[in-house]
């Protein structure tokens, strides 16, 4: 084995190994989720090369190097204001999900027109009009991280796949009875799942559109899907109140998490899926233990339905919105309390993302705007207004350079 060279992930932190092995290049990913301004960083090369035999003398001084470099990216506290940059005039008709692919150069929207753009945000020139669908297009995804694909799900109760350079259709998938309101790639991008208000989910073959097989089980409408890392295993969420967790290789149900009361909004997994998130109109959300398939907490504390949850980067923090006009944020690497409330927006919180370094919460709501908040103070660091609707949706770029917001405006603004 050779050492070719370091490469670097900034959110979550690590760094990779990039080696030849008999000919062929490999790589080898070592997490750094502690990875803080304080942490030693020669000691923490020192550790790595103990366990990485392929890692010499001759390359440590490389080594520190990038370790400090990714220390400096991902550690960095400084406040950044984000300013109006471009107002995408998007479509005619309301918009209904936004998404970036990998690298924060292009962005999706969907809409009740029955197309999804393309656009390009440093230019904020529409790229693509992708065309064909009969009805409303709800769901929108890039197959990231080669984000050379897109995928629609739509009211018309088909997904299609496209080519996110021409935006030609590569393949339509059919099989739901109702509408498509999730879509997702597979980690190794040959497969998407979908999920429908005909209260099942369904797993794809990329480039034939063969249906592999349909997940059964729950009795209401499946509004949330999520792949593990491995791709051998999916979360579904449903209105009928739990989230199932199925084989991808059976498509058979291994677990059902019972334990909310009313629908549920959202369920995600953490950083290394040891984790899994669910939110609920029952005012609460619950974490839950994949292996065990048991629930690790119940976070209460807002007084209303909880309409959104998201994990950091590194999966120890969970924040949660409700309608109850507030954001709060929580630690589930230890002992699953409150770390902070952010309270001033004046309706419904609907949406809401970590900074890719962990030190920001973005919120959406229905008060026509977007909100900033520092995670270490609950301060308000800014407010992004602007928008003449509901703002419902928001999202950092992979690099936390830039921000989007989603309005029932049927514009789009980009933050930088």
């Amino acid at each position: 084995m050779r050492l070719l060279k370091f490469l670097l992930r900034y959110f979550p932190p690590g760094i990779a190994l990039e080696y030849t092995q008999g000919g062929d290049v490999k790589t080898k990913m070592i997490d750094l989720l502690d990875l803080s301004a304080k942490t030693d960083i020669k000691a923490l090369a020192e550790s790595i090369r103990a366990s990485e035999p392929i890692i010499t003398e001759t390359v440590m001084d490389q080594l520190v190097e990038t370790l400090e470099r990714l220390q400096s990216k991902v550690c960095d506290t400084s406040v950044k204001r984000y300013y109006k940059y471009k107002t995408l005039q998007t479509h005619l008709l309301p918009l209904t999900n936004i998404a970036f692919d990998k690298l924060g150069k292009r962005c999706l929207t969907g809409s009740y027109d029955r197309t999804c753009k393309v656009w390009d945000i440093d230019s904020g020139a529409e790229l693509l009009t992708l065309e064909g669908h009969q009805n409303v297009v709800y769901a929108v995804s890039f197959n990231n991280p080669t984000s050379d694909k897109i995928v629609t799900g739509s009211f018309d109760k088909t997904a299609r796949v496209w080519c996110s350079k021409t935006g030609h259709c590569l393949v339509n998938l059919w099989g739901h009875n109702a509408e498509v309101v999730a879509v997702k790639f597979s980690p190794s991008q040959s497969h998407v799942a979908t999920g429908s208000l005909d209260a099942t989910g369904k797993i794809f073959h990329v480039e034939t559109g063969q249906e592999l097989g349909t997940l059964r089980g729950h009795t209401a409408e499946v509004i949330a899907l999520h792949y593990n890392n491995e791709g051998n295993q999916i979360i579904t969420g449903s209105f009928d109140g739990t989230v199932n967790l199925w084989d991808t290789r059976t498509f058979q149900r291994t677990s059902a998490l019972i334990g909310h009361r009313e629908e549920i909004s959202n369920c995600l997994y953490n950083f290394d899926c040891s984790l899994i998130g669910s939110s609920s109109l029952d005012k609460t959300a619950k974490i839950w233990d994949p292996r065990t398939n048991s629930s690790l907490a119940t976070i209460s504390g807002h007084d209303d339905e909880v309409l959104d949850l998201t994990f950091d980067n590194r999966g120890k923090m969970l924040a949660t919105v409700s309608s109850d006009t507030t954001a709060r944020v929580w630690d589930v690497s230890k002992d699953f309390q409150q770390l902070a409330v952010m309270e001033g927006h004046r309706e419904e919180a609907s949406k809401v993302c970590f900074s890719p370094n962990s030190q920001h919460l973005l919120t959406s709501s229905s008060d026509k705007t977007a909100r900033l908040w520092s995670l270490e103070s609950s301060y308000l660091v800014q407010t992004l207004g602007g928008h003449t609707g509901e703002v419902f949706s928001c999202a950092f770029s992979y690099t936390g350079d830039t921000i989007i917001t989603a309005s029932k405006d049927n514009t789009c603004m980009v933050w930088r």
